[in-house]
C-alpha cells in the first residue's frame, strides 16, 4: 500500500478511534454538515439466508460478521442500502436453476419481512428514486433490492418480471463463474487467471436480458462481468448501466476491477461506477495473509460467504477471533485507499459517474469503514481530498439517483410495464 503523508495521518486518526487533529475541527464540522445533508446510498450489502431471523435481527447488532443493522445505519448516517438477492454460481442445469431460484426467493422474502412486518417504522422498501427521497424526508432508513447473479432466472426471462415486481432495481448478470447469460471476470476456481470464455461476452439470452431489464426499469449491473461482457452490456443497454461494487484495475490489477476501457464505457452509457470498500480489490494483500485466511476458511469449512450462515454463534465468534488476529498482523486497506480509487475514477470519467459501495457481509469492510456505523469517515476523507459539497453529495447518492431516474424514464417510454398491468387488469375482469 502506498502510504502518503496525508494517508498516514488519516490512518493514525482512524486507529485512534476516528478522531482527528485539533486543527481539523473546521474540516470535521464541514464534513458533518455535508454528511447530514446528503442522501448516502450504499449499493451493495449482502444478506445471509437467515436474515430477518433471531440469528440476524436487523435491529440488534450481533456477531461481528454482520456489518449492517438499523442501529449502525443510524450511528453512521448511512441512509440507504441495496440489500442483495445473491445466489452462488452452480451447474447450468434445470436442477441448478431451481435450487438457485429457491434461494433467491428466500432472500426476497426476508427483505420484505424485515421492511413490511418487523420494522416498518424504521425503514421502507423503495421502488423508485422518488421513493428514496420521500422516505429520507420522513426520517427513516431506505432499503432497495439488487440481484447479484442472473443465474436463478435460468432460461426463462419472464422471471426478471417477477424479480422486478418483488422490488429488484438492479440486475447483476454474472457472479464468479460463467453462467447462461454471459462470461464472468473470474472462474469458479477463484484464481486471478483469466477464465476461458464460454460465450465471448454475452450469450443470446444475456443480450435479451439486457433489453428486458431496460423495458422493466431495472439497472443493468456489470460488476463481476468479464471485460467483453461489460462492454457489450454498456453498448446494448438503452439506459445507463452501473457497476454496483467494483474497483479500478489501473490501481490494482485484479480481474474483478474495471479497466479504463470499461470505466469509459459505463460513463458513455450515462452510468455510474460504485467504488467498493473491499480490501483485496483495493490493493494486493500480502501473500502470508492470503495463505493464513485460506487456511482459516478451510478449517471452518468456508468455501463462500453463504457458508458463514451455517456456523453456530460459538463457531462464528471463534472464527472472528482468529480472523482478527490475522487482521492485526496484516491490516486491511484503509479509507484512504478507497478514496484513491474514487480519485482515479473521478479524474478519468468525471465526478458525475462515480459512487460508493461497501460489500458489507460479503467480504467488504476496510480500516475506517468496517461497518455501517463508521460511514462518516468516508465523507471526512472526501473533504480532506478537496471535494466540493456538491460533488460529495453526487458521489454519495446523487449520481445513483440520476441513473435510477433515467432507467425509470426509459422503461416508462417503452410501455412494457403499462402493458403488463393492462393484461393483469383484463385477466381480473375475466375472472369476475
Amino acid at each position: 500500500m502506498k502510504m502518503t503523508f496525508r494517508s498516514f495521518w488519516a490512518l493514525a486518526a482512524l486507529l485512534a478511534g476516528g478522531g482527528v487533529l485539533a486543527d481539523d475541527a473546521a474540516m470535521v464540522e464541514r464534513a458533518r454538515s455535508i454528511h447530514d445533508r446528503a442522501i448516502t446510498i450504499d449499493t451493495h450489502v449482502d444478506i445471509p439466508l437467515n436474515f430477518g431471523t433471531e440469528a440476524y435481527d436487523p435491529m440488534r447488532p450481533g456477531p461481528r460478521g454482520q456489518q449492517m443493522h438499523i442501529p449502525t445505519l443510524r450511528e453512521g448516517g448511512l441512509n440507504a442500502v441495496f440489500l442483495i438477492v445473491f445466489t452462488p454460481q452452480g451447474d447450468l442445469t434445470a436442477s441448478g436453476y431451481t435450487r438457485a431460484l429457491s434461494e433467491a426467493f428466500t432472500r426476497f422474502s426476508a427483505i420484505h419481512r424485515v421492511t413490511s412486518e418487523m420494522y416498518p417504522d424504521d425503514w421502507e422498501l423503495a421502488l423508485t428514486a422518488d421513493d428514496v427521497r420521500r422516505i429520507h424526508a420522513d426520517g427513516r432508513k431506505i432499503v432497495l433490492i439488487g440481484v447479484e447473479n442472473g443465474y436463478p432466472v435460468g432460461n426463462d426471462l419472464n422471471l426478471m418480471d417477477v424479480f422486478y415486481d418483488y422490488g429488484a432495481r438492479y440486475f447483476g448478470h454474472t457472479h464468479i463463474g460463467h453462467n447462461q447469460l454471459g462470461d464472468s471476470s473470474m472462474g469458479l476456481d477463484r484464481t486471478l487467471a483469466a477464465p476461458e470464455p464460454l460465450h465471448g461476452g454475452l450469450s443470446g439470452l444475456g443480450r435479451a436480458a439486457v433489453k428486458r431489464a431496460n423495458k422493466l426499469g431495472i439497472m443493468n449491473d456489470v460488476s463481476h462481468a468479464g471485460i467483453a461482457t461489460t462492454l457489450e452490456i454498456a453498448e446494448l443497454s438503452g439506459a445507463p448501466v452501473i457497476a454496483s461494487h467494483s474497483g479500478v484495475r489501473a490501481l490494482y490489477d485484479h480481474p474483478r476491477n474495471l479497466t479504463d476501457e470499461e470505466l469509459k464505457a459505463i460513463r458513455d452509457s450515462g452510468g455510474v461506477v460504485q467504488v467498493v470498500a473491499f480490501d483485496t480489490y483495493l490493493r494486493a494483500p500480502p501473500e502470508q495473509k492470503t495463505a493464513a485466511l485460506r487456511a482459516l476458511r478451510e478449517a471452518f469449512g468456508i468455501r463462500d460467504f453463504p457458508d458463514f450462515a451455517r456456523l453456530s454463534r460459538e463457531q462464528l465468534a471463534e472464527y472472528r477471533l482468529k480472523a482478527d488476529e490475522i487482521e492485526l498482523r496484516w491490516p486491511k486497506a484503509t479509507v484512504s485507499d478507497l478514496v484513491d480509487h474514487i480519485d482515479y475514477a473521478v479524474e478519468l470519467i468525471g465526478v458525475d459517474h462515480v459512487g460508493i459501495s461497501s460489500d458489507f457481509n460479503g467480504g467488504g469492510g476496510i480500516l475506517g469503514w468496517d461497518d455501517a456505523s463508521q460511514t462518516f469517515n468516508v465523507t471526512l476523507e472526501l473533504v480532506r481530498r478537496g471535494y466540493s459539497d456538491e460533488d460529495i453529495e453526487k458521489i454519495w447518492g446523487g449520481n445513483l439517483l440520476r441513473v435510477m431516474e433515467a432507467v425509470e424514464a426509459y422503461a416508462e417510454a417503452s410501455g412494457y410495464n403499462a402493458a403488463r398491468q393492462a393484461d393483469r387488469s383484463a385477466l381480473m375482469l375475466q375472472g369476475e
